[in-house]
């Protein structure tokens, strides 16, 4: 009884097929549909969006004065369209692909073709290079991307100079502190009468100590100080300017300032607090 039931539901569906003009596709074209598949997925459409940045180069570059310094620009499906680099602060046309196109010859273009950057080379900047330049693509409309150049000057200070008096017997703590570097000096060296300093000697008691951050500072301590340690002292950076302070070690001499476990202190501490009170009326 079900086979029977089954075989009127079969004939039933094949008279809705046939009155109603569906069949199964022929095997001819159910074999082009699949070739027309297979197509697509081998061969999908490939959009042509033209030339666009990359975007993972870094916008805000900081170079040192006299340092070279480089701009890099990453330009993806470039075709055939050239690469400018712009300086926004008077709207100069530095470069125009690989030739420079301003008398100032310290700008040049590097391209590498085997690559997609374009670079702004700037030999020898300075403080006035500082600004935004911008990377641009000679599409109608032209795109272009802006970087910005910070060309800074570390400074260093080396505290309690020009001229430092300490007991003979103290300890002498000369601090120099680097400013404004884009990165911490790999190296500062101490120079005593312009001999670099052997923490190694036999005088012993000679040590310095280095921290590196945004703002370095290197300590010079020399323990229990004798005659022989005055002089000139130099702290030079490996990227900044050179420092110096002359140094007295005084044996009992008393003179307007000295300095104890490398605090400065007055000899006349009245005259100190009617300095402080002066100082504070005026700033009232």
């Amino acid at each position: 009884m079900v086979l029977f039931e089954e075989l009127v539901l079969t004939a039933t569906i094949v008279t809705i097929f046939a009155s109603s003009g569906l069949s199964r596709p022929k095997s001819d074209e159910s074999n082009g549909l699949q070739e027309i598949s297979e197509d697509l997925d081998l061969e999908p459409m490939i959009i042509n969006r033209g030339p666009f940045f990359d975007k993972s180069a870094s916008k805000n570059v900081t170079a040192l004065v006299d340092k070279t310094s480089y701009l890099n620009c990453k330009v993806r499906n470039l075709g055939n369209r050239t690469v400018s680099w712009i300086r926004h602060r008077d709207l100069h046309l530095l470069t125009v692909g690989r030739m420079t196109y301003t008398s100032d010859q310290r700008f040049t273009s590097i391209h590498n073709p085997l690559t997609e950057d374009w670079t702004l080379q700037i030999r020898y900047p300075q403080r006035r290079d500082s600004g935004v330049y911008e990377c641009q693509v000679g599409t109608t409309p032209p795109i272009g991307i802006p970087m910005h150049l910070s060309v800074v000057e570390p400074v260093t200070t080396l505290l309690g100079g020009p001229e430092m008096y300490i007991n003979k017997g103290s300890t002498m703590n000369l601090t120099c502190i680097v400013r404004h570097s884009p990165e911490p000096p790999p190296t500062i060296s101490w120079t005593h009468n312009s001999q670099e300093i052997n923490y190694d000697s036999p005088r012993g008691g000679v040590s310095v100590i280095t921290e590196k951050g945004d703002i370095t500072v290197s300590y010079l301590l020399v323990q229990r100080a004798r005659s022989s340690d005055s002089g000139k002292y130099t702290c030079s950076p490996s990227n900044a300017n050179p420092k110096t302070l002359i140094v007295h070690v005084l044996n009992g001499e008393h003179p307007a300032a000295m300095q104890h476990g490398g605090q400065l202190r007055l000899e006349y501490p009245l005259s100190a607090w009617f300095l402080s009170v002066f100082v504070a009326l005026v700033g009232l």
